[in-house]
């Protein structure tokens, strides 16, 4: 049996993230049947977190 570069061939196929049905984003764990993005086979809610969002800086325009 070969070790290094050859043996990742064998790696190939598991597929753990799949597009999601909710997002579409390639984050639903197929395995866990829970989306990392959205939250989706977890809760109803969306998942999202202020830490994630960066804040819009908009300046009020002086008249």
């Amino acid at each position: 049996m070969t070790k290094g570069t050859p043996s990742f061939g064998e790696k190939s196929g598991k597929k753990n993230h799949i597009p999601c049905r909710r997002c579409g984003r390639r984050a639903y764990h197929a395995r866990k049947h829970v989306c990392a993005a959205c939250g989706f086979g977890r809760t109803a809610k969306i998942r999202k977190y202020k830490w994630a969002n960066k804040p819009v800086n908009r300046k009020r325009r002086l008249k």
